[in-house]
């Protein structure tokens, strides 16, 4: 008993670690993709020495890597936490403070249930590459995600200033209109593939379509998987769907943050874009399935490690097509944001779930 909870602990442990590193990346990233994008260098000033003489070989490497733009997250990180804590006098300070630790909160344990890889046998012991094995995960991904709403809507409800609570109404409609139209999309995976257990349904996508088709959930539910990323975009507040920041209107629900407060709201946004590329990855793109790969080609521990290699290119691959989206297209008009959530994902995805059943039904 002592044995699985230490390593159902160290499991937690290795996915909160890589989450937040694939994290702290995302902000390297989106300064040089942005920058190759535009024709620029991008970030390459922030770098230091260490003042000893032996230290040369490492000073070496930290001016490669200052130079590279890498130690501009450490720089951010540094700055976030010296910069003075702000509240406004109008606000609630206890709300104000909480706001922030429950967006990111919510957004980090919504991991548990993520299949990162099949199994591995380790000194006797079978253990699941997926901290929660939940034969609900995916109704667990879902409420979690929807609790951590309440962060952004809290944190401009309690600033107490009129710019502040816009933002939070504007996150509140924007995240309701497509909450509801992401949810709707997964009811086609469920349909299909007859589980809300993440890794049966990753399993499942092992299978062959005609015998080589992979039946991936991108082959099964491609509307569905259009619809899915759309929405989950938007829930991440990420341009073209950032109306609830709004920075050139001076209008979002963190503008009265300052300091480290401001950094979780920073970091929930790069926590929840990785948390979408996972989904994108298990639901639709196979997990850590290696396609016309035979399950028994090597032993299988590194069956096991070459999964969770797949599953990381793959998750790696849609952080860098969701920056691309972000640094290429315009941010929507708020009419545009809505509509396209009512009128044109939730009706799209309605329309789904009954080709999705008559389908099933005929194939079966």
């Amino acid at each position: 008993m002592l044995t699985d909870l230490l390593i159902k602990l160290a499991l937690a442990g290795l996915v909160l670690f890589a989450v937040l590193n694939f994290a702290g990346i995302q902000t390297w990233v989106e300064r040089k993709q942005s920058a190759i994008m535009q024709d620029r260098i991008g970030a390459n000033r922030a770098s230091f020495a260490l003042p000893w003489v032996w230290a040369t070989p490492i000073n070496f490497v930290l001016r490669k890597l200052g130079g590279l733009g890498l130690l501009h997250p450490l720089a951010d990180v540094i700055k976030l936490l010296t910069k003075e804590d702000f509240t406004p006098q109008t606000g609630n300070r206890f709300l104000h403070t909480l706001a922030p630790w429950i967006s990111v909160f919510f957004a980090l344990i919504v991991f548990a249930a993520i299949p990162f890889g099949d199994h591995v046998e380790l000194f006797g012991h079978t253990i699941d590459l997926q901290v929660a094995k939940l034969d609900s995960g995916l109704l667990y991904i879902l409420a979690l995600a929807s609790i951590g709403i309440y962060g952004v809507i809290l944190a401009g409800m309690a600033s107490g200033t009129n710019l502040s609570v816009i933002g939070g109404l504007r996150a509140a409609s924007q995240m309701l209109a497509y909450e509801i139209a992401l949810g709707v999309s997964l009811i086609g995976v469920v349909l299909w593939y007859g589980s809300l257990d993440l890794q049966a349904i990753v399993r499942a996508q092992g299978a062959y379509l005609w015998g080589w088709l992979p039946a991936w959930g991108i082959v099964i539910q491609p509307i569905g998987c259009i619809i899915f990323v759309a929405a989950a975009l938007a829930e991440t507040k990420r341009i073209p769907f950032d109306l609830p920041e709004g920075e050139p209107e001076i209008i979002g629900y963190f503008v009265e943050y300052s300091g480290m407060k401001f950094g979780l709201f920073f970091l929930t946004d790069f926590v929840e874009t990785t948390l979408v590329a996972a989904l994108t990855t298990v639901l639709f793109f196979g997990g850590w399935q290696i396609p016309w790969l035979p399950a028994n080609a090597f032993a299988p521990n590194v069956m096991a490690l070459l999964g969770v290699l797949a599953f990381t290119f793959k998750v790696s691959f849609f952080l860098w097509f969701f920056m691309a989206i972000r640094w290429t297209l315009p941010r929507f008009r708020y009419d545009q944001l809505m509509g396209l959530g009512w009128k044109g994902l939730f009706p799209i995805s309605l329309v789904n779930i009954g080709l999705t059943g008559l389908l099933r039904v005929l194939v079966r």
